[in-house]
């Protein structure tokens, strides 16, 4: 039986996720950016509106609105999109068991052998379709092929509202003469030197020396010459939460900073980030992970053991530990990450008493369960309706 593969990609979906809640967005151009008030940051997503006077995902908020002076601007809130995500997630999980979420706003279905549930696959998908349009709102385009290669470069052949059919069959037309800087897997980097090979279409990738292509890129040149040929093997692999081994997040800062309490405030932010999602999966790490990126792109990481943990205030009393340890003010920072992992490490690493351990565990339920109160708070009314002390610009 051939592969029914779908990969379900939502349009434009943070400021998509915004207007279902804001009905002042609809038919205005507008974005999601960084800062709206100082009119800093970046685009993280812009609707169609915005998009027809050429605003774009990261670009910066200031030259955007030179393009579009009238655009409304809204801030970021990723606790309610991950709360869309699950949404999203949890409807596509009605049509199959086998779906595997690729990132936050899409994912891929196998669809084989459900026809007599949902009909053919144009039909699945655009049942698919209209359900995530009805029932929450948002935007999607569907790419349906035989393997998940084909299906994510068939998604975005036709936006918004799009579904896509990509056989093998339909490559040397649909799929060959795109740059091969479109094809899905390839960055910036890998496309200019495919360029300087000679190599400028996804049609040469296919008909070029397959060993030559091992030759440059490694492993990575034998699995471009077999998708620029349609071949993908990859299984559509459920993801457990089991499965998880970091939670990570970081920000490119819209200007260089060197004052340490201004990396102090967003070090503080991004932990909170990180806490309530460890705490959504009910995830406890020990290890506690920075990245620094200097002006000059040089990465700094560092890593430190705690008790395991989900709350918030210890995670970042362990972050900031390590960004005082190696901060250095004469250098200026352009990115600032942070991560927990460690989930499943045993815990007998390091010698701790049974007492000191009884005292720690009483201090860390006190503050998780007060951490899981925030939380709840905060889906049920948005991520703005608490905010930690330290968070509070004092500018306002």
């Amino acid at each position: 039986m051939q592969k029914s593969i779908f990969l379900v990609d939502m349009n434009a979906f943070f400021i998509s996720c915004e207007m279902t809640r804001n009905p002042e967005l609809l038919g205005k151009p507008s974005a999601v950016a960084g800062d709206p008030k100082n009119r800093s940051g970046i685009i993280l997503a812009a609707n169609y509106e915005a998009r027809a006077f050429g605003i774009n995902t990261a670009m910066t908020l200031h030259e955007a609105l030179k393009l579009c002076p009238g655009m409304l601007i809204v801030p970021p809130d990723h606790h309610f999109y991950e709360f869309k995500s699950k949404q999203v997630m949890d409807l596509l999980s009605s049509y199959t068991p086998l779906w595997e979420q690729n990132s936050i706003d899409e994912a891929y279905l196998d669809m084989t052998g459900t026809e007599g549930l949902f009909g053919n696959s144009m039909e699945s998908a655009k049942r698919i379709m209209n359900e995530i349009k009805n029932r929450l709102g948002l935007w999607c385009s569907i790419g349906i092929a035989e393997n998940k290669f084909l299906a994510k470069m068939a998604s975005e052949m036709k936006k918004p509202l799009g579904i896509t059919v990509l056989n093998i069959s339909d490559i040397p037309l649909k799929l060959w003469p795109l740059p091969v800087k479109s094809m899905y897997g390839i960055g910036a980097k890998t496309a200019q030197k495919l360029n300087n090979m000679g190599i400028q279409t996804i049609e040469e990738i296919a008909k070029h020396d397959r060993k030559k292509l091992l030759d440059a890129f490694g492993k990575y040149g034998d699995e471009i010459y077999l998708r620029a040929n349609g071949h993908d093997a990859s299984p559509v692999q459920p993801h457990m939460v089991g499965d998880m081994k970091s939670i990570g997040r970081s920000t490119t800062l819209p200007m260089d900073i060197t004052d340490l309490e201004k990396a102090k405030v967003v070090l503080l932010e991004l932990t909170d980030d990180v806490g309530m999602t460890a705490r959504k999966y009910n995830k406890k790490g020990r290890v506690v992970h920075i990245t620094l990126k200097y002006s000059d792109f040089q990465v700094v990481t560092r890593q430190t053991t705690i008790q395991p943990t989900c709350v918030t205030s210890e995670i970042y009393q362990a972050a900031l530990s390590l960004l005082k340890q190696n901060w250095n003010r004469s250098r200026s920072i352009r990115l600032i990450g942070i991560s927990l992992s460690g989930f499943d490490e045993a815990l007998s690493n390091g010698q701790i008493s049974l007492f000191d351990m009884m005292e720690d565990r009483k201090k860390d339920d006190k503050l998780e369960r007060i951490d899981r109160a925030i939380d709840k708070i905060r889906n049920k009314h948005g991520s703005n309706t608490v905010i930690r002390a330290s968070l509070i610009r004092k500018d306002k």
